[in-house]
């Protein structure tokens, strides 16, 4: 907190003066309230997904939780996505031809569905080919947040965009379900 320098003010008329010196002190010791942090609403789904460009023997299939969180300021809607995801284990440590690309996308939706501001994070594809010491590909990700005017009753929604190596069909899209409506 700053020093108040009261020397200018000793000049100051006595009977004017103390009312002076306390203001000035009240102001001086007075910060902007901080804005709370808007309360973000959540809402959670799963998928299994098959690994396409696998087909062999072993269990290849891996569990996607998506948890999409939205918050309203004023006209602005802010959210984010974070995705959790328990992979099955491979061979291969911190495989990095397990996928071509990856992406996890959050979207805000106006009332009517209409798609009215989008993000792309792709740094989920080297967290999703990374694994722990026994091979197992466990982990999370969470999107940097997103924030546009929205009108009220809109919503947020991710997608995840997987493309599979190996399998020539380039990026799958996962739909996963939308934030409460803020």
């Amino acid at each position: 907190m700053p020093v108040l320098d009261v020397r200018a003010f000793n000049r100051v008329r006595p009977a004017f003066g103390g009312a002076v010196l306390l203001a000035l002190a009240v102001v001086a010791g007075t910060a902007p309230p901080d804005q709370a942090a808007p309360a973000y609403r959540c809402s959670r789904s799963v998928q299994t997904i098959d690994d396409a460009g696998y087909s062999g023997p072993w269990p290849d299939d891996w569990e996607m939780t998506v948890r999409v969180c939205a918050a309203r300021s004023g006209p602005t809607l802010r959210t984010y996505a974070e995705a959790r995801w328990d992979g099955p284990a491979y061979q291969a440590l911190d495989d990095p031809t397990i996928l071509d690309g990856a992406r996890l996308r959050v979207q805000i939706r106006q009332r009517d569905g209409a798609v009215v501001a989008s993000q792309d994070s792709s740094g989920i594809e080297s967290r999703m080919e990374d694994s722990n010491g026994q091979g197992g590909h466990n982990g999370t990700f969470r999107t940097p947040t997103l924030s546009h005017r929205a009108a009220p009753g809109a919503h947020a929604d991710a997608v995840l965009l997987l493309d599979w190596h190996g399998d020539g069909r380039g990026y799958s899209s996962y739909q996963y379900g939308s934030s409460p409506v803020v």
